[in-house]
């Protein structure tokens, strides 16, 4: 696949403790993303943050460190991308998503 030119590139915030369907909410989403085909998916651990309820998450607080900021990252063309939202919306039942223009400079894979 070969991928140029613009696209969409998604972001999604949850928790490290968010879960769907027995599994983890990001691992629900990395795999969900490879099942329709998109070009990747990226999940990154914060080390500190907070949301909507204001109440801060961060590895120097012992009890809070269990619930770490998650933002799974995907790019992809906005068509591919719009094919999931539905499938996210009733996913992610609390948490941020964001959708951004993005010129895409290479992306290949045999």
């Amino acid at each position: 696949m070969k991928i140029e030119g613009e696209g969409q590139l998604l972001r999604i915030f949850v928790g490290e403790s968010d879960r769907h369907e027995g599994r983890p909410l990001h691992e629900a989403i990395v795999l969900l993303a490879r099942e329709k085909g998109l070009a990747g998916a990226t999940v990154l651990r914060g080390i500190a943050g907070f949301g909507a309820a204001s109440r801060i998450h961060t590895t120097k607080i012992l009890r809070l460190s269990e619930d770490l900021p998650i933002v799974i990252e995907i790019a992809d063309r906005a068509e591919r991308i719009a094919s999931i939202l539905p499938d996210l919306d009733r996913m992610v039942t609390e948490g941020l998503m964001t959708l951004e223009k993005v010129h895409i400079v290479k992306y290949r894979h045999q």
